[in-house]
């Protein structure tokens, strides 16, 4: 028994966390309820070692990273990566740039944001530490325009799964046994075990 739990005290901390989607700002990639398993020791610092054991790989544009938001640190947000360190990022209109090449979005992300707002970011050479990051639903994305890049030291891994996704909007009345029936009505099945891509 302790030694499960020093196991899974362990793969919480170095290798996989569980986290949930609470907001619109990656939709239609990701969901409101979408509850994700993030790989934590992809981009953790390592030995030769580890890196032998484990998948260790550096941060890649277009990679869905879970971060500590600068502003907050106790607070974690999910964005996806536009900008590598070194790279220049700048808008055109509703269109972003790096390194003068248009950057398109997902397949399936929502509306791009308004010109007015895109073309209020000025253009920005990110440092050797430093990541910008960016919502999918860009009309509903507080990221990177809005407070800067994403500094290396406070991503804590990517998004890899869609373990099972939860409609929460409404929240019946009831006892226990209505409200988990009323869960597994409302799960989106056809979400589960769903790559992040």
């Amino acid at each position: 028994m302790l030694a499960a739990i020093i196991f899974a005290l362990f793969a919480r901390t170095f290798l996989f966390q569980a986290f949930v989607v609470p907001s619109p700002s990656m939709e239609e990639t990701l969901l409101i309820g979408d509850h994700l398993i993030v790989n934590k020791f992809a981009y953790a610092p390592h030995g030769r070692l580890l890196v032998k054991l484990l998948p260790y790989r550096e941060v890649r544009r277009g990679d869905v990273v879970v971060f500590k938001f600068p502003k907050e640190p106790e607070t974690d947000y999910i964005k996806r990566v536009v900008g590598l360190p070194g790279d220049k990022v700048e808008f055109v209109g509703d269109r972003i740039f790096v390194n003068g090449h248009a950057v398109t979005p997902p397949a399936g992300s929502s509306a791009p944001a308004t010109a007015e707002t895109e073309s209020a970011v000025e253009p920005l050479r990110l440092s050797a530490e430093e990541y910008f990051a960016i919502g999918d639903n860009r009309r509903e994305s507080y990221d990177s325009r809005s407070w800067g890049p994403v500094p290396a030291a406070n991503l804590k891994g990517r998004a890899l799964l869609i373990y099972w996704s939860f409609d929460g909007a409404a929240r019946p009345a009831g006892g226990p046994l209505r409200r988990a029936l009323d869960r597994i009505g409302r799960t989106r099945w056809s979400r589960t075990f769903r790559l992040v891509r």
